[in-house]
């Protein structure tokens, strides 16, 4: 019986594989590989999902500003309240190579993030966000930061934190939020 879902974000397709917007959707592969999954691709909810033991794994195919959908439908079909939902992302507000973890708030900005906050209607669930870094020109849009392909040093800094995230997510539901904060936010407290 599923009792945790977590929804790593990010873009379908091959042209999406290596950008920072799809931070999530690495971080959802270090725990399937972790977990002996070969590839997310069971296809549900709009989704490509795996099920571990009495934990959802999904990877959202309705593209990021259309997450919720995906995460609602899944957390209706399994009865998971939202704190049971812990939501992965990338934050170009954060350095490459930094997590901060939140028990609940705000979109940020982020439209996955306001996406599933809509269609929830709360806020009070866990999310591991994945720092990625701004823009290198304040005048580059955000959007086609996120959506370019990252350069192989850009990549190393992001493959550094990925396993990292993923022992977070893992924290989150073994010991808690506030624990997994405490642990993986030793620099900021919310």
């Amino acid at each position: 019986m599923v009792e945790w879902m977590i929804a790593g974000l990010g873009n379908p397709g091959a042209q999406y594989d290596n950008t920072r917007h799809n931070a999530g959707f690495w971080v959802l592969d270090e725990l399937a590989r972790r977990a002996g999954v070969k590839k997310i691709q069971k296809l549900k909810f709009h989704s490509a999902y795996a099920t571990v033991e009495n934990l959802l794994l999904l990877k959202p195919q309705t593209f990021m500003n259309r997450s919720g959908q995906a995460v609602r439908d899944a957390a209706a079909f399994y009865k998971l309240p939202p704190e049971r939902i812990v939501v992965v992302y990338d934050e170009a507000a954060l350095p490459p190579g930094r997590l901060r973890l939140r028990a609940s708030g705000s979109d940020g900005g982020h439209n996955g993030m306001k996406d599933i906050l809509y269609h929830l209607r709360s806020d009070q669930f866990p999310r591991v966000r994945v720092g990625v870094g701004g823009p290198p020109h304040p005048e580059m849009d955000l959007a086609d930061w996120v959506l370019a392909p990252i350069d192989p040093d850009g990549r190393k800094a992001l493959d550094g934190i990925i396993p990292r995230a993923a022992d977070a997510a893992e924290c989150i539901i073994a010991k808690g939020v506030e624990t997994a904060m405490n642990q993986y936010n030793p620099e900021v407290r919310d």
